[in-house]
């Protein structure tokens, strides 16, 4: 995710605290006991971070679960063990175990072609297309590049089986099954294969029934539509663009099965109790182990290189949750990025120890630092400051990179005249994979209607040449360049992009 400029922070209230008894069995740890308060404290100033929450579970206890800062910047109402965030792609844990549960059930094999349950499923290689399995989809190596496709499906009105649809048209500029590359979509088309051998069971159904529901996790939701509506609820704040500000609650649900979930400290403590006791749950076996295990198998490889941050030598992905080790210990995690809401869902079953952070500023790394400074004192790792190794990393970057923001605004602002006339830029443009696009004159300016992205546009000012810069009124879609191009007097192609975070390449839409 991009990173701005650090802000002064805007917190209006200090620490909610929901008291937790900690387990006699388990010696008081010191980092909790005597300095996590005011590393949090610290940590959320330095990093400009609204509200925080986090839970931590030892050794089949909660000994932490609390909250920090406020739910809303200017107003007193502060964060608590009980506060809603979205926590995104930890989302997908869930559909990986509800696929590994049916496939213990011998209801699917997840290593069976995708096409037994979904008949039409294609890939845009053929060769891949016939080979593809259920573990496949939830694994990150189709031979997409990260994020590959999300302009078109994140955020819009296109349904769960047109997303799947459109998957064939996705290039691959990446090995099958060899190379990483995080894929939103193909969790869509695993989310799609449960109805599918279930006999019509959605998504959200099953992952209710057979996950919420035992554990007890009532206060945690498969929908992430009407969000702003649920009482107790963390606002969504972003400084990527300009000072801290509010941005929208996304609608993950066309995608759910990757995203969609929203959940607090409370229910966390839950799924990683269930985790650390091996799919038990107050006692009850909620999913075997044998199926439980085969979330956590390797199947990608991330990383096979030593960090030179951390005490870890390998990094894995196995269905919905990484793998690595960590001085010497194995540790499961995922992390989950919303706009506005990044959190870190992680456990450590040969220490009984898991961790889950939520917050409420997207453009921050404290929510990772708080996370590696839990695991460093449970686990004996001399103690170095997380959280300001960190920020002297990003302050490193943001030394030697300029902001991109800033030279766009330069260039606009010379207000030079563009070589055609605005109605030349004027029409309806066209890409396979996205769809339609309508530009039409609005003033001095050109609008971008999306009609996929309902109340997505984008308004574009003349810089120089054919560009022009593309600001959306989404800012989640960034700030970015886009290019004309023209062949003899006449207007062809436009290229847009959007931010990184959520897609790296641009498209170019042709126009009609």
């Amino acid at each position: 995710m991009p990173f701005s400029s650090l802000r002064p922070c805007l917190l209006a209230a200090g620490l909610a605290v929901s008291t937790v008894a900690q387990a006699q069995t388990t010696p008081p740890n010191r980092f909790i006991t005597d300095s996590l308060d005011s590393y949090i404290r610290r940590g959320m100033q330095k990093w400009d971070v609204p509200g925080l929450a986090v839970v931590v579970v030892k050794d089949g206890q909660v000994v932490v679960q609390k909250g920090y800062g406020v739910r809303q910047v200017g107003k007193p109402e502060p964060v608590d063990a009980n506060t809603l965030f979205m926590i995104a792609s930890n989302t997908k844990l869930f559909t990986g175990t509800a696929l590994a549960k049916l496939d213990g059930e011998k209801k699917i094999n997840l290593d069976e072609r995708v096409t037994k349950y979904l008949p039409d499923f294609r890939l845009y290689d053929s060769t891949a297309s016939r080979l593809v399995t259920v573990r496949d989809l939830m694994s990150h190596h189709l031979g997409f590049k990260t994020f590959q496709g999300d302009f078109t499906f994140f955020k819009s009105n296109l349904e769960r089986a047109e997303i799947v649809r459109r998957m064939r048209l996705m290039q691959p500029t990446r090995q099958f099954r060899k190379d990483y590359g995080y894929s939103n979509s193909a969790f869509v088309a695993a989310g799609e294969v449960i109805p599918a051998a279930t006999g019509g069971t959605s998504w959200e159904t099953y992952v209710q029934q057979n996950l919420l529901q035992p554990l007890g996790m009532t206060s945690t939701f498969v929908s992430s539509a009407g969000f702003g509506q649920r009482p107790n609820i963390a606002y969504a704040y972003s400084n990527t663009f300009g000072p801290l500000a509010r941005v929208p609650f996304d609608n993950w649900d066309n995608m759910a099965p990757c995203a969609s979930m929203v959940s607090n400290v409370t229910d966390l403590g839950k799924w990683l109790r269930f985790q650390l006791d091996s799919g038990r749950y107050e006692g009850r076996q909620v999913l075997p182990w044998a199926a439980l295990r085969k979330t956590r198998d390797a199947n990608t490889i991330i990383s096979s290189r030593k960090s030179a941050v951390y005490p870890m030598h390998f990094v894995t992905y196995g269905l919905g949750v990484e793998a690595a080790d960590y001085n010497g210990r194995q540790m499961f995690w995922h992390t989950g990025g919303a706009s506005g809401e990044v959190s870190n869902v992680c456990f450590v079953p040969e220490a009984g120890l898991g961790i889950a952070v939520l917050t409420n500023n997207d453009n921050q790394s404290f929510f990772e630092a708080l996370r590696y400074q839990l695991l460093d004192s449970y686990l004996g790792m001399p103690y170095v400051d997380r959280s300001a190794q960190a920020l002297a990393r990003r302050k490193a970057n943001q030394s030697t990179a300029p902001d991109p923001t800033a030279a766009l605004a330069a260039r606009v602002s010379r207000k030079a005249k563009a070589p055609l006339p605005l109605s030349a830029y004027v029409g309806e443009y066209q890409n396979p994979l996205f769809g339609l696009i309508q530009i039409s004159q609005k003033g001095k300016q050109l609008l971008v209607t999306i009609p996929n992205h309902p109340g997505l546009t984008a308004t574009l000012d003349y810089m120089d040449g054919q560009e022009f810069r593309a600001t959306y009124s989404d800012l989640v879609f960034g700030v970015m360049p886009a290019k004309f191009v023209v062949d003899g007097g006449t207007v062809k192609t436009v290229e847009l992009r959007v931010n990184d975070y959520v897609e790296e390449d641009p498209y170019v839409f042709t126009r009609k």
